[in-house]
């Protein structure tokens, strides 16, 4: 399967919309600590805007939601695997992603046969605490082999500067949330990271 090799996460649609235009093709929402009804608004709202722009759009966690809105992705934590209905969401023909950080994990998301594996963090991030410290380059390398086909996203700490490494290290992909959404001009930094990425 053929991803966009940079994959940027916002927590409302509000990103997207300055977002888009600028050429994105994949893109999560990531929305935390809101009402349901908000989520469900929020998920209409970026879907019929990555529809518009031609974009792929990832839900993160609510799979629900994201199969109600008629949705193609879903990106799955492994907390939220627990409660996760899998079979409903193969049913509904969903794409699924899915986080790993460990072995154990890594070993529980090929089981499920993802469509892609996230790693991370590849290096220190400010978004979460984590209990893992960072993975870096060769972990990245390791990954790759043990997931073969599937696309291989690497997330964590990650910056225009720091793409072009972990892609050359394995990783089919690069995802930055912070990178652009702290910078002081998101949309010039959105740019370069189109470039850097090509």
């Amino acid at each position: 399967m053929n991803l966009a090799r940079f994959y940027p996460i916002f927590d409302n649609s509000d990103w997207l919309r300055r977002m888009l235009p600028f050429g994105i093709k994949l893109v999560q929402l990531r929305i935390k600590n809101q009402p349901k009804s908000k989520v469900c608004e929020e998920i209409a709202i970026s879907r019929e805007l990555c529809q518009s722009q031609g974009a792929v759009l990832v839900i993160n966690d609510y799979w629900q939601e994201a199969i109600d809105a008629g949705c193609d992705w879903v990106h799955l934590g492994q907390q939220d695997l627990d409660g996760a209905d899998l079979a409903a969401i193969k049913k509904a023909g969903l794409k699924l992603g899915v986080s790993t950080h460990d072995d154990l994990e890594l070993e529980r998301a090929l089981a499920i046969n993802p469509d892609y594996v996230a790693f991370g963090p590849i290096y220190p991030t400010v978004l979460k605490k984590m209990k893992w410290r960072q993975q870096g380059l060769p972990r990245v390398t390791e990954w790759k082999s043990r997931v073969g086909s599937i696309p291989l996203v690497g997330i964590g700490g990650m910056s225009v500067e720091r793409a072009p490494g972990v892609l050359a290290a394995g990783a089919d992909v690069v995802s930055a949330v912070t990178d652009i959404t702290l910078n002081s001009n998101p949309e010039s930094r959105l740019i370069q990271w189109i470039e850097a990425t090509r």
